[in-house]
């Protein structure tokens, strides 16, 4: 059986206090096979394509996501993987209502219809709807510091502006994305009717994008909360600026409809050497409602689940066991993801984890391995890199998370790593309608399970832990070893 030989090298990093590793020739050798089939195999699209259409939107809570549920199990049953099951967990159920796109109109000066659509967690509007003068704020900064009279915003429809520019890290969503999540807050507490934003978004399209709102303290909004297309936040703006009163129209049928249930989907291949350890990959089964959640998240299903099937099909089982979980009701605030954290500490197999990653951002390309691991194993995703680099794929830092999902996992302690994906344009279509399978490039999803394919048998088929190990690198930092 072909394993991975991990041999610490003679010689330290110049500098860095992290003895440099190998992967074995048998090991190299292994995880480029599983890259060449990987970069021919359509198995990832096929995933896509028929959770998308057969299924389409997935929203948490809902019979769609029950749906999807009942098609991971079969999907992992027939591919042949081990110990398929559901974990059940309770959820509050929130829905838009009526339709995806709610009635919204300028009614002075220049009366005319708008897109928008209401945020995850919004109230609806009054029976009947209501209409309101609009206060603009060119930034949410601005509403944070704003100091007006004591009623400025009593009854006012609140409009956040904020643009969010395209990188390939998509860095700039946290920044943009306060409003959404905050920017009910600040409008209630302000006496406002109710809070419109620009789309948290990079496209030009005249689709809104939706998102959840944060609850602090468990509170839930009173007062109805949109987002608007960018072009109609453009028009907004235009108006804005013009000097006129503008006062909106909206109803809305937006609510929280009581508790149900959802579940996390898991898949095993059972490790050979030390089944008992397990290496955690993932993606999440929900979606918006607004559209068929191709790349948020139905391509990081499709990669996750086809990279180990190919490892499976390949005939050599790796030392650890690799863990699939398919997680419920991601997008209304990583609700199953607590609920499996909290699982793994209720049964003991916590510590088991050794290590975690999802695939949430897209099917573009792969560009870089980070990781977020103990010093003493830097160089062991130093040597991954290098094998995966003829995919195009560069070393990035050690500070990495594992993805959305595995973030009540790695504050628990579990180690993460990540493979970046390109996400220049992908807040074109998060969240919106047009997050549709046409999006997706074979060749590039090929490409993704290329890269998860020989970094899960890499990691799963090692016995490196990969947990820091503070006594160790505390003394190495006190002899003046300085971190990577």
């Amino acid at each position: 059986m072909m394993r991975l030989a991990v041999a610490a090298a003679a010689a330290v990093l110049a500098g860095s206090g992290v003895q440099a590793q190998e992967l074995s020739e048998d090991a190299r050798a292994h995880a480029r096979s599983l890259a060449d089939v990987a970069l021919e195999s359509d198995l990832a699209y096929r995933l896509t394509e028929s959770l998308t259409t057969e299924i389409g939107p997935r929203l948490a809570g809902t019979p769609q996501e029950a749906r999807a549920r009942d098609w991971a199990v079969e999907m992992f049953t027939e591919l042949g993987f081990e110990n398929v099951r559901v974990e059940y967990f309770p959820m509050d159920l929130w829905t838009r209502g009526h339709s995806i796109f709610e009635e919204v109109a300028i009614t002075h000066p220049y009366p005319q219809e708008l897109y928008a659509t209401s945020l995850g967690g919004a109230a609806a509007t009054p029976e009947g709807g209501l209409e309101a003068e609009i206060v603009f704020f060119d930034s949410f900064d601005d509403l944070l510091e704003f100091d007006g009279a004591e009623d400025a915003l009593e009854g006012k429809l609140v409009f956040v502006n904020d643009r969010m520019t395209a990188t390939r890290t998509g860095e700039g969503y946290g920044w943009a994305n306060r409003k959404r999540t905050q920017g009910w807050v600040q409008a209630e507490n302000r006496g406002a009717a109710g809070l419109l934003i620009r789309s948290v978004g990079t496209s030009s399209h005249r689709f809104a994008h939706t998102g959840m709102m944060s609850f602090p303290a468990q509170r839930l909004p009173d007062i109805p909360a949109l987002a608007v297309s960018a072009p109609d936040a453009d028009q907004i703006e235009r108006i804005h600026a013009s000097g006129e009163t503008m006062r909106v129209a909206l109803r809305t049928y937006a609510g929280w409809r009581g508790e149900v249930a959802s579940g996390n989907v898991i898949a095993e291949i059972t490790g050979a050497g030390a089944p008992e350890e397990i290496v955690i990959i993932g993606a999440h089964l929900d979606s918006w409602d607004t559209g068929t959640g191709a790349l948020d998240d139905g391509a990081g299903v499709g990669i996750v689940t086809a990279a180990a099937r190919l490892i499976m099909e390949a005939g050599v089982r790796p030392r650890r066991t690799i863990r699939v979980v398919l997680f419920g009701a991601e997008e209304v605030g990583l609700v199953g993801a607590r609920a499996y954290a909290s699982a793994r500490q209720e049964d003991g197999t916590l510590d088991q984890h050794i290590i975690g990653s999802e695939s949430d951002f897209g099917a573009r390309k792969v560009w870089r391995l980070s990781s977020g691991v103990g010093e003493h194993a830097v160089g062991f995703f130093d040597a991954m890199q290098e094998e995966m680099e003829f995919l195009g794929i560069e070393r990035g830092g050690n500070s990495s998370g594992g993805g959305p999902d595995m973030i009540p996992l790695a504050a628990m302690g579990v180690p993460m790593a990540r493979l970046d994906q390109d996400g220049t344009d992908y807040f074109e279509f998060h969240h919106t309608p047009n997050d549709t399978f046409d999006k997706i490039v074979p060749e590039e999803l090929a490409q993704n399970v290329a890269a998860w394919a020989m970094f899960t048998w890499f990691l799963a088929d090692t016995d490196v832990d990969f947990r820091a190990r503070p006594e160790t690198e505390a003394e190495d930092a006190a002899e003046g070893e300085p971190a990577r």
